[in-house]
């Protein structure tokens, strides 16, 4: 899913860098994503699959620390459980700065 929506947001920048047809065609582009972003149809599918990605990371997470076990180097379980932590916590922002709703 994350590889289409990456290859339609790619095609749709090529033709907005490369169209003839101006500032006029960028700007109907512009609202037409903006309505679509904006849908509660779409806000909800998008907050769905957010929450199911978590549970499936958690999931995951469990499986591999259960075979893993202390094999796993300090450094890159401090940094698990600082995300784990942050995550309990309600931090609403990642490392980039955008929100994980």
């Amino acid at each position: 899913m994350r590889y289409k929506l990456t290859f339609v947001v790619g095609l749709a920048l090529g033709y907005v860098l490369g169209t003839k047809a101006g500032r006029e065609r960028y700007e109907q582009l512009k609202k037409s994503a903006r309505q679509v972003a904006q849908n509660p149809a779409v806000r909800n599918t998008a907050e769905s699959a957010a929450q199911q990605g978590r549970q499936f990371a958690g999931k995951a997470y469990h499986a591999v620390s259960d075979k893993v076990g202390d094999r796993v180097p300090d450094s890159v379980a401090q940094r698990v459980r600082s995300l784990r932590d942050r995550s309990v916590n309600g931090a609403g922002e990642d490392d980039w700065g955008t929100s994980n709703t």
